[in-house]
């Protein structure tokens, strides 16, 4: 017997912005993610990460409310203290410091509407036993 899974994966992400240019900028050149499209007469663009596609949109220009992501997005990078002095050196401002799960490394920031994002680097694979400890404390 064959079963078929509904969802295969995620398309993309949507996160709103009053200021599609400037999000453009923020994206594009900020933070260097390639642009795929970019479409300001239907108010959205669309940004590559390598796995998912974040697509950024005037949501109140297509009728919808304006609902800022507080759902922290995690952004794959090498190094997270160097990735996050250089986006320091272009103005992004982090809350906190270098955060160290034993695990990862992660710096908490926000885009210019206050989209949740995070620099994240997992350094130590996941083991079976460190999920099981993780499910069993409600983490």
């Amino acid at each position: 017997m064959t079963t078929t899974q509904l969802v295969s994966g995620v398309d993309f992400v949507s996160l709103p912005t009053h200021d599609l240019e400037a999000a453009v900028e923020f994206f594009g050149t900020t933070l260097e993610l390639p642009c795929s499209v970019h479409l300001p007469d239907r108010n959205f663009a669309e940004f590559e990460t390598g796995n998912l596609t974040l697509g950024v949109m005037n949501a109140e220009a297509m009728g919808l409310p304006h609902n800022v992501s507080t759902a922290v997005i995690a952004l794959h990078v090498d190094d997270v203290a160097a990735a996050r002095a250089k986006l320091e050196a272009r103005g992004v401002a982090f809350q906190g410091d270098v955060f160290d799960t034993g695990v990862c490394h992660m710096a908490f920031f926000a885009d210019p509407d206050g989209n949740a994002l995070m620099l994240h680097h997992r350094y130590m694979p996941r083991t079976q036993e460190q999920a099981g400890q993780q499910a069993d404390s409600g983490k």
